[in-house]
Protein backbone atom coordinates (compact mmCIF):
# COMPACT_ATOMS: atom_id res chain seq x y z
CA UNK A 1 0.00 0.00 0.00
CA UNK A 2 1.32 3.43 -0.96
CA UNK A 3 0.17 6.91 -0.02
CA UNK A 4 0.41 9.78 -2.51
CA UNK A 5 2.14 12.61 -0.71
CA UNK A 6 2.14 15.36 -3.38
CA UNK A 7 2.08 16.06 -7.11
CA UNK A 8 4.97 17.09 -9.32
CA UNK A 9 4.60 20.03 -11.71
CA UNK A 10 3.73 17.47 -14.40
CA UNK A 11 0.88 16.03 -12.34
CA UNK A 12 2.64 12.81 -11.28
CA UNK A 13 2.03 11.60 -7.75
CA UNK A 14 5.00 11.26 -5.40
CA UNK A 15 4.45 8.03 -3.47
CA UNK A 16 5.40 7.31 0.15
CA UNK A 17 8.07 4.81 -0.92
CA UNK A 18 10.19 7.78 -2.03
CA UNK A 19 10.74 6.31 -5.49
CA UNK A 20 7.52 5.99 -7.43
CA UNK A 21 5.96 8.68 -9.62
CA UNK A 22 2.42 7.62 -10.45
CA UNK A 23 0.09 9.24 -13.00
CA UNK A 24 -3.57 10.16 -12.44
CA UNK A 25 -3.57 10.09 -8.66
CA UNK A 26 -4.12 12.84 -6.09
CA UNK A 27 -2.46 13.81 -2.78
CA UNK A 28 -3.69 11.82 0.20
CA UNK A 29 -4.89 8.87 -1.84
CA UNK A 30 -3.92 5.36 -0.80
CA UNK A 31 -3.22 3.05 -3.69
CA UNK A 32 -2.35 -0.57 -4.21
CA UNK A 33 0.02 -1.43 -7.07
CA UNK A 34 0.01 -5.04 -8.24
CA UNK A 35 3.07 -6.90 -9.51
CA UNK A 36 1.90 -6.47 -13.10
CA UNK A 37 1.86 -2.67 -12.62
CA UNK A 38 -1.91 -2.23 -12.47
CA UNK A 39 -3.08 0.24 -9.86
CA UNK A 40 -6.12 0.24 -7.60
CA UNK A 41 -7.20 3.28 -5.60
CA UNK A 42 -8.06 2.09 -2.10
CA UNK A 43 -8.83 5.48 -0.52
CA UNK A 44 -9.82 8.16 -3.06
CA UNK A 45 -9.32 11.89 -2.52
CA UNK A 46 -12.33 14.13 -1.95
CA UNK A 47 -11.06 16.06 -5.00
CA UNK A 48 -11.35 13.04 -7.29
CA UNK A 49 -14.10 13.27 -9.93
CA UNK A 50 -15.32 11.23 -12.85
CA UNK A 51 -13.43 12.26 -15.99
CA UNK A 52 -15.66 14.41 -18.22
CA UNK A 53 -14.22 12.81 -21.39
CA UNK A 54 -14.75 9.16 -22.25
CA UNK A 55 -11.34 9.03 -23.92
CA UNK A 56 -9.40 9.99 -20.78
CA UNK A 57 -8.33 6.47 -19.80
CA UNK A 58 -6.65 5.75 -23.13
CA UNK A 59 -5.76 9.22 -24.52
CA UNK A 60 -2.61 11.03 -23.47
CA UNK A 61 -3.86 14.49 -24.41
CA UNK A 62 -5.00 15.34 -20.86
CA UNK A 63 -3.39 14.63 -17.50
CA UNK A 64 -5.78 15.94 -14.84
CA UNK A 65 -9.37 15.07 -15.74
CA UNK A 66 -9.60 12.92 -12.61
CA UNK A 67 -9.36 16.04 -10.39
CA UNK A 68 -11.97 18.69 -9.63
CA UNK A 69 -11.71 22.09 -11.28
CA UNK A 70 -10.97 23.71 -7.90
CA UNK A 71 -8.14 21.29 -7.24
CA UNK A 72 -6.58 21.83 -10.67
CA UNK A 73 -6.83 25.61 -10.28
CA UNK A 74 -5.10 25.49 -6.88
CA UNK A 75 -2.45 23.08 -8.14
CA UNK A 76 -1.61 25.32 -11.10
CA UNK A 77 -1.47 28.41 -8.90
CA UNK A 78 0.86 26.51 -6.58
CA UNK A 79 3.17 25.55 -9.47
CA UNK A 80 3.65 29.26 -10.22
CA UNK A 81 3.93 30.25 -6.54
CA UNK A 82 6.61 27.62 -5.90
CA UNK A 83 8.66 28.66 -8.94
CA UNK A 84 8.59 32.28 -7.76
CA UNK A 85 9.28 31.42 -4.12
CA UNK A 86 12.43 29.57 -5.20
CA UNK A 87 13.77 33.02 -6.16
CA UNK A 88 12.42 34.78 -3.07
CA UNK A 89 9.46 36.30 -4.93
CA UNK A 90 6.01 36.38 -3.28
CA UNK A 91 3.60 38.52 -5.33
CA UNK A 92 -0.17 38.38 -4.95
CA UNK A 93 -1.68 35.71 -7.21
CA UNK A 94 -4.95 36.81 -8.78
CA UNK A 95 -7.69 34.22 -9.25
CA UNK A 96 -6.82 31.90 -12.12
CA UNK A 97 -8.57 32.44 -15.48
CA UNK A 98 -9.52 29.01 -16.82
CA UNK A 99 -10.77 28.45 -20.35
CA UNK A 100 -13.98 26.41 -20.67
CA UNK A 101 -14.26 22.91 -22.08
CA UNK A 102 -14.14 22.48 -25.86
CA UNK A 103 -12.45 25.86 -26.31
CA UNK A 104 -9.05 25.00 -27.73
CA UNK A 105 -9.07 26.38 -31.27
CA UNK A 106 -5.79 24.95 -32.48
CA UNK A 107 -4.50 21.40 -32.18
CA UNK A 108 -1.92 19.10 -33.67
CA UNK A 109 -3.39 15.69 -34.47
CA UNK A 110 -1.58 12.62 -35.77
CA UNK A 111 -2.91 10.51 -38.65
CA UNK A 112 -2.21 6.92 -39.66
CA UNK A 113 -3.56 4.77 -42.47
CA UNK A 114 -5.51 1.63 -41.54
CA UNK A 115 -6.91 -1.31 -43.50
CA UNK A 116 -10.33 0.35 -43.54
CA UNK A 117 -9.18 3.92 -44.12
CA UNK A 118 -7.45 6.18 -41.60
CA UNK A 119 -7.24 6.94 -37.89
CA UNK A 120 -6.79 10.52 -36.65
CA UNK A 121 -6.36 11.51 -33.02
CA UNK A 122 -3.89 11.89 -30.15
CA UNK A 123 -1.32 9.45 -28.83
CA UNK A 124 -1.85 7.49 -25.66
CA UNK A 125 0.12 8.54 -22.59
CA UNK A 126 3.82 7.73 -23.07
CA UNK A 127 2.86 5.64 -26.08
CA UNK A 128 3.02 5.50 -29.86
CA UNK A 129 -0.52 4.12 -29.91
CA UNK A 130 -2.89 6.45 -31.72
CA UNK A 131 -6.25 7.05 -30.06
CA UNK A 132 -9.43 8.05 -31.88
CA UNK A 133 -11.04 10.99 -30.02
CA UNK A 134 -14.43 11.73 -31.62
CA UNK A 135 -15.84 13.16 -28.35
CA UNK A 136 -12.77 15.13 -27.24
CA UNK A 137 -13.74 17.66 -24.56
CA UNK A 138 -10.67 19.82 -25.15
CA UNK A 139 -10.91 21.11 -28.72
CA UNK A 140 -13.71 23.17 -30.23
CA UNK A 141 -16.60 21.49 -32.06
CA UNK A 142 -15.34 23.12 -35.26
CA UNK A 143 -12.03 21.26 -34.94
CA UNK A 144 -13.80 17.96 -34.28
CA UNK A 145 -15.90 18.59 -37.39
CA UNK A 146 -12.74 18.48 -39.51
CA UNK A 147 -12.11 14.79 -38.71
CA UNK A 148 -13.56 13.44 -41.98
CA UNK A 149 -11.33 15.81 -43.96
CA UNK A 150 -8.31 14.90 -41.84
CA UNK A 151 -8.95 11.20 -42.40
CA UNK A 152 -9.05 11.71 -46.17
CA UNK A 153 -5.87 13.78 -45.98
CA UNK A 154 -4.18 11.01 -43.99
CA UNK A 155 -4.98 8.44 -46.68
CA UNK A 156 -3.34 10.73 -49.24
CA UNK A 157 -0.38 11.81 -47.09
CA UNK A 158 0.65 8.84 -44.95
CA UNK A 159 2.77 5.89 -45.96
CA UNK A 160 1.66 2.39 -44.99
CA UNK A 161 3.57 2.43 -41.71
CA UNK A 162 4.27 6.10 -41.02
CA UNK A 163 2.25 8.89 -39.43
CA UNK A 164 1.44 12.39 -40.60
CA UNK A 165 1.08 15.57 -38.57
CA UNK A 166 -2.14 17.52 -38.99
CA UNK A 167 -2.13 21.00 -37.47
CA UNK A 168 -5.63 22.45 -37.53
CA UNK A 169 -6.65 26.00 -36.60
CA UNK A 170 -10.23 27.22 -36.38
CA UNK A 171 -11.07 30.35 -38.38
CA UNK A 172 -14.35 32.12 -39.07
CA UNK A 173 -14.45 30.79 -42.63
CA UNK A 174 -13.33 27.19 -42.23
CA UNK A 175 -10.41 25.24 -40.80
CA UNK A 176 -6.82 26.15 -41.64
CA UNK A 177 -4.94 22.86 -42.11
CA UNK A 178 -1.20 22.23 -42.30
CA UNK A 179 -0.13 18.72 -43.31
CA UNK A 180 3.30 17.46 -42.29
CA UNK A 181 4.34 14.51 -44.44
CA UNK A 182 7.25 12.85 -46.23
CA UNK A 183 5.28 12.64 -49.48
CA UNK A 184 6.01 15.11 -52.26
CA UNK A 185 3.31 17.39 -53.61
CA UNK A 186 2.83 16.41 -57.26
CA UNK A 187 0.69 18.32 -59.78
CA UNK A 188 -1.90 15.53 -59.82
CA UNK A 189 -2.03 15.40 -56.03
CA UNK A 190 -2.45 19.17 -55.87
CA UNK A 191 -5.64 18.89 -57.95
CA UNK A 192 -7.03 16.16 -55.67
CA UNK A 193 -6.18 18.14 -52.51
CA UNK A 194 -7.77 21.33 -53.81
CA UNK A 195 -10.99 19.44 -54.52
CA UNK A 196 -10.87 17.89 -51.03
CA UNK A 197 -10.41 21.30 -49.39
CA UNK A 198 -13.33 22.72 -51.34
CA UNK A 199 -15.59 19.75 -50.55
CA UNK A 200 -14.92 20.03 -46.80
CA UNK A 201 -15.06 23.81 -46.58
CA UNK A 202 -11.45 24.31 -45.48
CA UNK A 203 -10.22 27.89 -45.55
CA UNK A 204 -6.62 27.00 -46.43
CA UNK A 205 -4.67 23.80 -47.03
CA UNK A 206 -0.87 23.71 -46.83
CA UNK A 207 1.31 20.67 -47.64
CA UNK A 208 4.53 20.92 -45.60
CA UNK A 209 5.63 24.48 -46.43
CA UNK A 210 3.82 24.67 -49.74
CA UNK A 211 0.34 26.24 -49.99
CA UNK A 212 -2.08 24.04 -51.95
CA UNK A 213 -5.16 26.23 -51.98
CA UNK A 214 -6.70 29.17 -50.12
CA UNK A 215 -10.47 29.17 -50.53
CA UNK A 216 -11.19 31.78 -47.85
CA UNK A 217 -8.72 33.94 -45.91
CA UNK A 218 -7.82 32.02 -42.70
CA UNK A 219 -8.07 35.22 -40.68
CA UNK A 220 -7.69 35.67 -36.95
CA UNK A 221 -9.14 38.66 -35.12
CA UNK A 222 -6.69 40.63 -32.98
CA UNK A 223 -8.56 43.43 -31.24
CA UNK A 224 -10.88 43.98 -34.20
CA UNK A 225 -8.10 43.74 -36.79
CA UNK A 226 -8.06 40.81 -39.20
CA UNK A 227 -4.71 39.08 -39.64
CA UNK A 228 -3.88 36.11 -41.86
CA UNK A 229 -1.10 34.24 -40.01
CA UNK A 230 1.39 32.14 -41.96
CA UNK A 231 0.74 28.38 -41.84
CA UNK A 232 1.42 26.90 -38.42
CA UNK A 233 2.15 30.27 -36.82
CA UNK A 234 1.87 30.64 -33.04
CA UNK A 235 -1.60 31.49 -31.79
CA UNK A 236 -2.92 31.63 -28.23
CA UNK A 237 -4.68 28.32 -27.61
CA UNK A 238 -8.14 29.69 -26.74
CA UNK A 239 -10.01 32.91 -27.37
CA UNK A 240 -10.81 33.14 -23.67
CA UNK A 241 -7.18 32.73 -22.66
CA UNK A 242 -6.08 35.32 -25.19
CA UNK A 243 -8.70 37.75 -23.87
CA UNK A 244 -7.50 37.27 -20.29
CA UNK A 245 -3.87 37.90 -21.23
CA UNK A 246 -4.79 40.90 -23.37
CA UNK A 247 -6.92 42.44 -20.61
CA UNK A 248 -3.94 42.31 -18.25
CA UNK A 249 -1.51 43.67 -20.87
CA UNK A 250 -3.90 46.51 -21.70
CA UNK A 251 -4.47 47.44 -18.06
CA UNK A 252 -0.76 47.46 -17.19
CA UNK A 253 0.20 49.65 -20.17
CA UNK A 254 -2.56 52.24 -19.69
CA UNK A 255 -1.16 55.74 -20.17
CA UNK A 256 1.74 54.61 -22.36
CA UNK A 257 1.77 56.39 -25.72
CA UNK A 258 4.73 54.46 -27.19
CA UNK A 259 5.03 50.71 -26.58
CA UNK A 260 7.56 48.14 -27.77
CA UNK A 261 6.21 44.60 -28.22
CA UNK A 262 9.04 42.05 -27.99
CA UNK A 263 8.49 38.60 -29.52
CA UNK A 264 5.41 40.12 -31.13
CA UNK A 265 4.40 37.21 -33.35
CA UNK A 266 1.53 38.10 -35.66
CA UNK A 267 0.30 40.92 -33.43
CA UNK A 268 -1.76 39.33 -30.64
CA UNK A 269 -0.90 42.29 -28.39
CA UNK A 270 0.51 44.75 -30.92
CA UNK A 271 -2.69 45.40 -32.84
CA UNK A 272 -5.11 45.76 -29.91
CA UNK A 273 -2.64 48.12 -28.20
CA UNK A 274 -2.37 50.15 -31.42
CA UNK A 275 -5.96 51.28 -30.90
CA UNK A 276 -4.57 53.80 -28.40
CA UNK A 277 -0.77 53.85 -28.68
CA UNK A 278 2.06 53.71 -31.19
CA UNK A 279 3.62 50.25 -31.13
CA UNK A 280 6.93 48.90 -32.40
CA UNK A 281 6.70 45.13 -32.98
CA UNK A 282 9.91 43.08 -32.85
CA UNK A 283 9.95 39.45 -33.97
CA UNK A 284 12.48 37.13 -35.63
CA UNK A 285 10.03 35.45 -38.00
CA UNK A 286 9.61 37.71 -41.04
CA UNK A 287 6.47 35.91 -42.25
CA UNK A 288 4.68 36.68 -38.99
CA UNK A 289 5.77 40.31 -39.11
CA UNK A 290 4.54 40.60 -42.69
CA UNK A 291 1.12 39.27 -41.63
CA UNK A 292 1.04 41.74 -38.74
CA UNK A 293 1.95 44.64 -41.05
CA UNK A 294 -0.74 43.72 -43.59
CA UNK A 295 -3.30 43.60 -40.82
CA UNK A 296 -2.25 46.99 -39.50
CA UNK A 297 -2.39 48.62 -42.92
CA UNK A 298 -5.94 47.34 -43.36
CA UNK A 299 -6.97 48.60 -39.90
CA UNK A 300 -7.54 52.23 -40.73
CA UNK A 301 -8.35 53.41 -37.19
CA UNK A 302 -5.12 52.16 -35.65
CA UNK A 303 -2.21 54.31 -34.60
CA UNK A 304 1.25 53.90 -36.07
CA UNK A 305 2.73 50.39 -35.98
CA UNK A 306 6.30 49.69 -37.05
CA UNK A 307 7.94 46.29 -37.36
CA UNK A 308 11.48 45.01 -37.01
CA UNK A 309 12.82 41.55 -37.83
CA UNK A 310 15.38 40.78 -35.15
CA UNK A 311 16.70 37.79 -33.21
CA UNK A 312 16.22 38.97 -29.63
CA UNK A 313 18.24 36.08 -28.24
CA UNK A 314 21.38 37.08 -30.11
CA UNK A 315 20.71 40.79 -30.53
CA UNK A 316 18.36 42.13 -27.86
CA UNK A 317 17.14 45.71 -27.89
CA UNK A 318 19.69 47.68 -25.88
CA UNK A 319 18.89 50.31 -23.22
CA UNK A 320 19.39 53.26 -25.60
CA UNK A 321 16.86 51.73 -28.02
CA UNK A 322 14.42 50.90 -25.22
CA UNK A 323 14.59 54.53 -24.03
CA UNK A 324 12.23 55.55 -26.86
CA UNK A 325 9.30 53.77 -25.24
CA UNK A 326 7.00 54.27 -22.25
CA UNK A 327 6.30 50.57 -21.81
CA UNK A 328 7.55 47.19 -23.02
CA UNK A 329 5.58 44.00 -23.55
CA UNK A 330 7.62 40.80 -23.70
CA UNK A 331 6.19 37.35 -24.48
CA UNK A 332 9.16 35.03 -25.05
CA UNK A 333 9.09 31.29 -25.83
CA UNK A 334 9.50 28.67 -23.10
CA UNK A 335 13.25 29.28 -22.78
CA UNK A 336 12.58 32.81 -21.55
CA UNK A 337 14.68 35.74 -22.71
CA UNK A 338 17.75 36.18 -20.51
CA UNK A 339 19.62 38.58 -22.81
CA UNK A 340 16.59 40.79 -23.47
CA UNK A 341 15.56 40.81 -19.80
CA UNK A 342 19.08 41.86 -18.84
CA UNK A 343 18.87 44.78 -21.29
CA UNK A 344 15.45 45.80 -19.95
CA UNK A 345 16.82 45.67 -16.41
CA UNK A 346 19.64 48.03 -17.39
CA UNK A 347 17.30 50.44 -19.19
CA UNK A 348 15.36 53.39 -17.77
CA UNK A 349 11.95 52.07 -18.81
CA UNK A 350 9.31 52.33 -16.09
CA UNK A 351 6.74 49.72 -17.13
CA UNK A 352 7.21 46.15 -18.37
CA UNK A 353 4.60 43.47 -18.95
CA UNK A 354 5.97 39.94 -19.06
CA UNK A 355 3.89 37.10 -20.48
CA UNK A 356 5.21 33.56 -20.17
CA UNK A 357 4.28 29.91 -20.68
CA UNK A 358 6.99 28.56 -18.37
CA UNK A 359 6.91 29.27 -14.59
CA UNK A 360 10.59 28.32 -14.17
CA UNK A 361 12.05 30.73 -16.74
CA UNK A 362 9.43 33.34 -15.84
CA UNK A 363 10.58 33.28 -12.21
CA UNK A 364 14.25 33.44 -13.24
CA UNK A 365 13.66 36.47 -15.47
CA UNK A 366 11.34 38.12 -12.94
CA UNK A 367 14.10 37.92 -10.30
CA UNK A 368 16.45 39.86 -12.59
CA UNK A 369 13.91 42.67 -12.99
CA UNK A 370 13.08 42.81 -9.27
CA UNK A 371 16.77 42.96 -8.39
CA UNK A 372 17.08 45.90 -10.82
CA UNK A 373 14.47 47.87 -8.86
CA UNK A 374 11.17 46.84 -10.43
CA UNK A 375 8.16 46.12 -8.26
CA UNK A 376 6.18 42.98 -9.06
CA UNK A 377 2.88 43.46 -7.25
CA UNK A 378 0.81 40.65 -8.72
CA UNK A 379 0.67 37.71 -11.11
CA UNK A 380 -2.24 36.50 -13.21
CA UNK A 381 -2.23 32.79 -14.05
CA UNK A 382 -4.18 31.85 -17.18
CA UNK A 383 -5.15 28.21 -17.84
CA UNK A 384 -5.64 27.81 -21.58
CA UNK A 385 -4.49 24.19 -21.63
CA UNK A 386 -7.23 22.76 -19.47
CA UNK A 387 -6.42 19.46 -17.69
CA UNK A 388 -2.74 19.72 -18.66
CA UNK A 389 0.29 20.82 -16.59
CA UNK A 390 0.73 23.94 -18.76
CA UNK A 391 -0.01 27.49 -17.61
CA UNK A 392 0.32 31.01 -18.99
CA UNK A 393 1.44 33.87 -16.75
CA UNK A 394 1.26 37.64 -17.03
CA UNK A 395 2.64 40.17 -14.56
CA UNK A 396 3.49 43.89 -14.33
CA UNK A 397 6.95 45.18 -13.45
CA UNK A 398 7.01 48.87 -12.54
CA UNK A 399 9.40 51.33 -10.97
CA UNK A 400 9.25 54.98 -10.03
Amino acid sequence: MLTIESLTHLGLGRASDGRSLIPRVLPGEEIDVAQDGTMRIVTPSAARVAAPCRHFKSCGGCAMQHASDDFVAGWKQDIVARALAAHGLHPVLHAIATSPTQSRRRAKFAGRRTKKGALVGFHGRASHTLIDVPDCQLVTPALLATMPALQELTILAASRKGEVDLTVTETALGADVLVGTDKDLTPDLRVVLAALANAHGLSRLVWNDEPVVTINPPDQNFGGTKVTPPPGAFLQATKQGEAALLAAVDAITQGASRIVDLFAGCGTFTLPLAARAEVHAVESETAMLAALDRGWRAGRTLRKVTTEARDLFRRPLEPDEIAKYDAAVIDPPRAGAEAQIDALARSDIKTIVMVSCNPVTFARDAKVLVDAGFAMPWVQVVDQFRWSPHVEIVSPFTRK
